[in-house]
């Protein structure tokens, strides 16, 4: 009976055994599978698509094709702060490889949810460091890195200066709830006051503020400069509106911004800064690179962008040079 009893129980020791190791290599498997990329936008408009199209497009040249050898989890919070602490919550829960945030708010909440663990990338995060998200560009320190998304803001100064030469007050619009767009609208203002110009600041809370808020705006000021600011980027095409029926130009700090009705600009690219955080995703799944010691890329290279059709409305004809570099290397609408 004793050496029956011990069969047994030989038997059921050597089962749990292999059933251990089985499930250990099954999750091992699962690991080592198709990884998963949370996406997490914060709103849709124009800037943040093509950063959201350049990290899709920079996660394939880097070996990582939707569809083939990476899942991405796409989620767009519609500037729903609710939505962005679930949705960060959830890819938390599923375990998801990595996370790429699109906006600031949309890298908070995913830095939130990750708790140092998950590698976080950032895509066009205006002050990654001021923020919080980053203990230094440099040397990022943890498990967030990515590219930023400052502006070229003594470039933009310059292009007041060349297209509107007899501007003297500018006035600059911001989102108050918006800490990247704040940031951009101080740095701007930096930038135009050494340069001689009045600034005047203006701030909606939302965009449904923006035709109110604007048209009192376009009323004490010459020209308007529309920052990096995602309240004002969704709300453009009503800004341009309010500012063309008083014929007050808007420089913007996008280009896509200018596609939107927006007079020109000198941009760096959005759709190059989104390719440059999906190039950074790819590294860090094949375990190239941590994301510790990589520092956050800013995109240096831009171009000019113009609106013919803005022009025209507003009776401006655009320097030569300008529209020169626009249609060699830039973009014209």
């Amino acid at each position: 009976m004793n050496k029956r009893l011990l069969t047994v129980t030989s038997f059921i020791a050597l089962f749990l055994v292999v059933a251990f190791f089985t499930t250990g290599n099954s999750n091992t498997s699962t690991k080592k599978g198709i990884p998963t990329v949370g996406i997490l936008q914060l709103v849709t408009h124009p800037a943040l698509d093509q950063i959201h199209q350049g990290v899709v497009a920079g996660l394939a040249d880097g070996g990582y094709k939707a569809g083939k050898n990476v899942k991405i989890d796409y989620q767009n919070a519609q500037a729903d702060q609710a939505n962005l602490k679930t949705m960060a919550q959830n890819f938390a829960n599923k375990n998801e490889d990595l996370t790429v945030g699109i906006a600031t708010p949309a890298a908070l909440s995913l830095a939130k949810a990750a708790d140092g663990k998950t590698p976080v990338i950032l895509a066009g995060i205006t002050n990654p460091s001021g923020s919080k998200l980053v203990k230094s560009d440099a040397h990022p320190g943890a498990n967030i890195t990515g590219v930023g998304g400052d502006s070229p803001y003594e470039k933009q100064v310059a292009v007041f200066k060349e297209v509107l030469p007899k501007a003297k007050t500018i006035g600059i619009i911001s989102t108050s709830s918006d800490a990247g767009g704040t940031y951009n609208a101080k740095k701007m203002a930096n930038a135009l006051k050494k340069a001689g110009y009045q600034v005047k600041n203006y701030t909606i809370a939302s965009t449904n503020d923006m035709q109110q808020v604007a048209t009192t705006m376009v009323s004490q000021v010459d020209a308007v400069y529309a920052p990096q600011d995602n309240g004002v980027a969704t709300a453009m095409k009503t800004l341009v509106a309010v500012a063309n029926q008083a014929h007050v130009a808007v420089i913007p700090a996008a280009d896509s911004m200018v596609k939107d009705g927006g007079l020109v600009t000198f941009s760096n690219s959005q759709y190059e800064i989104g390719y440059q955080a999906g190039r950074m995703a790819a590294q860090v799944l094949s375990g190239k690179k941590k994301t510790a010691t990589m520092p956050v890329y800013n995109v240096t290279k831009g171009n000019y962008v113009i609106n013919q059709q803005t022009a025209k409305t507003l009776g401006i004809t655009l320097p030569a040079d300008i529209v020169a570099k626009a249609e060699k290397a830039g973009e014209v609408f």
